[in-house]
C-alpha cells in the first residue's frame, strides 16, 4: 500500500443520449516523496485522473485514500479544507493573478488558508528564494518570462509545504529547453523537500526525470515503468 491509495477509480460522464467512461476502474498507489508521471495522449483520460485524485472532481465511484483518509468519503467543506492544507497545484497556463505581483500571487496560497500576513509574506519571499525569482518579487505576471511564471507557480504551490504537488502539463506552455529546466528544478525541490509530485503529462522526455511512469490509454493505466525504486 502506499501514501495515496486508489482503489477501481471510475468516471464517467452522462448526457441523454450517451455515455462516456473516462476512467474504466482504475487501481494503483502512490508512495510517499515519489515523484510520478502519468503519461498518455490526449483524451485519454489522464487530467480526468489527476482531478479525481486530487479531489477537484468527484469519480462516479471507487476511493481515494490520502494518508488514511477517504477524500471522497468528505464532506465539501472538509474536502476544500483537506486539499487546501495536504495539496499545492501546478497548472499548464500558470493560473496567476494579474493585478498581483510575484510575492502577493504566491502568499495568497498561505493568506486563504488563514495564515497571517507577516508569516504569509516570510514563507513566500524565502519559497520564490529557493527557486530563484529572488529578484523578481515584486514583478507583475505580464513582465515574467513563461519559465518564470511556473516558477512562480511551483513556489505558490509550495509555500505552505503541502504533502503533495499535483502537475496537470507544467511544462506543455513552454519550449524544450525551459521545460527541462523547470523538470530539474522540480526534481531537486523533491529531493530538498521529500514531497509527492504527482505530474500529468504527454511529453515522454519529460516523464523520464520520474521515479515512475504510469502509462494511460483509453482509461486505463495499461504499463508501469520503474525508473527509481523510493521504497528502500
Amino acid at each position: 500500500m502506499g501514501y495515496i491509495e486508489v482503489r477501481n477509480l471510475k468516471k464517467e460522464y452522462r448526457t441523454d443520449k450517451v455515455s462516456f467512461e473516462a476512467l474504466k476502474g482504475i487501481d494503483m498507489d502512490i508512495q510517499s516523496g515519489e515523484v510520478l508521471s502519468i503519461l498518455g495522449p490526449s483524451g485519454c483520460g489522464k487530467s480526468t485522473l489527476l482531478n479525481c485524485l486530487s479531489g477537484i472532481d468527484d469519480p462516479s465511484s471507487g476511493k481515494v485514500i490520502i494518508g488514511g483518509t477517504d477524500v471522497h468519503a468528505l464532506k465539501d467543506d472538509s474536502k476544500t479544507y483537506f486539499r487546501a492544507v495536504n495539496m499545492g497545484f501546478v497548472f499548464q497556463f500558470y493560473n496567476l493573478i494579474p493585478v498581483l505581483n510575484v510575492i502577493e500571487n504566491v502568499e495568497l496560497a498561505m493568506l486563504a488558508s488563514g495564515r497571517k500576513e507577516k508569516e504569509s509574506r516570510e514563507a513566500a519571499r524565502n519559497v520564490l528564494e529557493r527557486v530563484g525569482l529572488e529578484d523578481r518579487l515584486f514583478y507583475y505576471p505580464s513582465n515574467l518570462s513563461g519559465g518564470e511564471r511556473q516558477r512562480v507557480s511551483i513556489a505558490r504551490a509550495l509555500v505552505h509545504t503541502p504533502k503533495i504537488i499535483w502537475a496537470d502539463e507544467p511544462t506543455g506552455a513552454l519550449d524544450t529547453e525551459t521545460g527541462k529546466k523547470i523538470m530539474e528544478l522540480i526534481i531537486n525541490l523533491n529531493q530538498e523537500y521529500g514531497q509527492t509530485f504527482v505530474i500529468v503529462t504527454h511529453d515522454e522526455r519529460i516523464s523520464n526525470y520520474s521515479d515512475r511512469i504510469l502509462k494511460m490509454d483509453s482509461g486505463m493505466i495499461v504499463e508501469n515503468i520503474i525508473l527509481k525504486d523510493k521504497r528502500n
